[in-house]
């Protein structure tokens, strides 16, 4: 493997990391809960947004949580509109964890820590994709690390 590749590899497992790491601190969770906690709500949030902006709103993702983001879509089904109860259930039956979490405050959570790594125009154009009701979910602004 070349050295260029080995690097790409040790930082998208790097920023994977830290991602987790975030997410589990600020939600109180194991680092596996936070994982599912952050593909619950990155997959969640990619199902609602119509295939432009989903695969726009991808290609800011660091490689390894692009994989998970991407896993399972079905573009041709997208979007799915769901109301913000359905959208926070969805996300909710994604986390099996042995405690609840509020999916409200794993959704915002979540979405702050990828706000921190992705283009503050990139999310503004994610959350703008949401009906009102939701846009409280997103970070009002953040700028990318």
């Amino acid at each position: 493997m070349s050295q260029q590749g080995h690097e790409t590899i040790e930082s998208t497992t790097r920023k994977t990391h830290e991602w987790i790491a975030r997410i589990a601190e600020t939600e109180h969770m194991e680092k596996r809960e936070a994982w599912k906690a952050l593909r619950a709500v990155l997959q969640t949030v990619r199902d609602r947004l119509p295939v432009d902006a989903a695969v726009h709103f991808g290609a800011q993702l660091p490689m390894l949580i692009r994989g998970l983001y991407y896993e399972g879509w079905e573009p041709a089904r997208a979007p799915i509109k769901l109301t913000l109860r359905e959208f926070l259930d969805a996300i909710q039956q994604e986390i099996v964890a042995e405690r609840g979490f509020d999916p409200v405050d794993v959704t915002q959570n979540v979405l702050s820590v990828i706000a921190t790594h992705v283009s503050g125009g990139e999310m503004d154009k994610v959350k703008s994709s949401f009906p009102a009701d939701m846009q409280n979910l997103f970070p009002a602004r953040a700028s990318a690390a």
